[in-house]
């Protein structure tokens, strides 16, 4: 495969993934700014999202003050914004379309009606009221696009190269939201973090990753705890977005690209050792090395794999 289609077929599912995660985020905001304010600033919400994001500075430089609107408009409909709902929906567009030929007709419907549906909207016409229809919607657009990829696409190398940016963005998402406020998982705010704020933060966490309920199953007798969370979202592979799962899935998926070209590359084998340390781990270990350094190293080592990833495989 020319490393040109292997880069479109990967940064195709990124950016996909990344429209999904953004409008997580604006959910989670917009529910949170329902509720009455317990002690936080009331853009402290909006805040979340941008920093989550990466486009705090963008932001800042173009809008300035930080209001709901302003950040709405902001993630998604702003073209300067690359975390913006239209950016990755546009890229994804470009890259699919890069590889039309490669990719089958359900998988190119899903993208390309998506994003023609969404340039339909006028960006005014999303009002605060009518904000959470609209991010379901591109919710349920992501979840079809996923769908067709997973139920028509040939299992061959272009298919390993689309799960990879997959969950390759998955993992930096989920890094990236419990990093931006670890401090509310520190062990400490499970003996005296037992007020609605603490809770608020840690719903928020959950919702953002799609994981409120399922934590609920996975531990049915406990209360919402910081340690509990943190060793969900970082440790527990039956978690779909956990660091866990993702690189269990990455590092099956970098077994399979070795023997589909029959040469393992070293990009293969940095994304095992991330899997064989999230493995081994033990969240008392991370909490005692520091919760925040951990996120920061893996944060850099998932960069560091999609780095190599890209010179071994020629990405253009």
């Amino acid at each position: 495969m020319l490393g040109r289609t292997a880069s479109s077929l990967f940064w195709m599912s990124r950016n996909q993934e990344r429209a999904l995660n953004t409008s997580k985020l604006l959910e989670v905001a917009y529910r949170t700014a329902m509720v009455p304010s317990s002690g936080q600033d009331d853009v402290d919400d909006w805040r979340f999202t941008l920093l989550t994001a990466g486009s705090a500075h963008g932001y800042a430089q173009k809008i300035g003050e930080i209001t709901p609107r302003g950040v709405m408009h902001f993630m998604i409909f702003d073209k300067d914004n690359s975390a913006s709902v239209l950016s990755c929906l546009e890229n994804a567009r470009n890259n699919a379309r890069a590889v039309r030929t490669g990719i089958t007709a359900e998988l190119w419907e899903a993208i390309n009606t998506t994003y023609i549906e969404f340039c339909d909207v006028n960006p005014l016409s999303i009002t605060q009221d009518k904000l959470p229809d609209f991010l379901a919607w591109i919710n349920q657009r992501s979840h079809l696009f996923r769908g067709a990829l997973l139920n028509t696409l040939l299992r061959d190398d272009g298919y390993f190269f689309s799960q990879l940016g997959h969950f390759v963005e998955r993992a930096d998402h989920t890094a990236r939201v419990l990093n931006t406020q670890y401090w509310v998982l520190l062990p400490d705010n499970d003996v005296i973090g037992d007020g609605s704020m603490e809770r608020g933060q840690w719903t928020g966490m959950l919702r953002a990753l799609s994981g409120l309920r399922s934590y609920r199953f996975a531990y049915p007798n406990a209360k919402l705890k910081a340690f509990n969370i943190a060793e969900f979202l970082i440790l527990r592979q039956e978690m779909p977005r956990s660091l866990a799962h993702c690189y269990d899935w990455i590092d099956d998926t970098v077994d399979d690209l070795a023997s589909f070209y029959g040469t393992r590359e070293a990009s293969l084998d940095m994304a095992s050792a991330i899997w064989q340390e999230l493995r081994n781990a033990e969240m008392r270990d991370i909490y005692q090395n520091g919760l925040h350094e951990f996120l920061t190293d893996f944060i850099g080592k998932n960069n560091a794999f999609t780095s190599q990833l890209s010179q071994d495989y020629n990405f253009a």
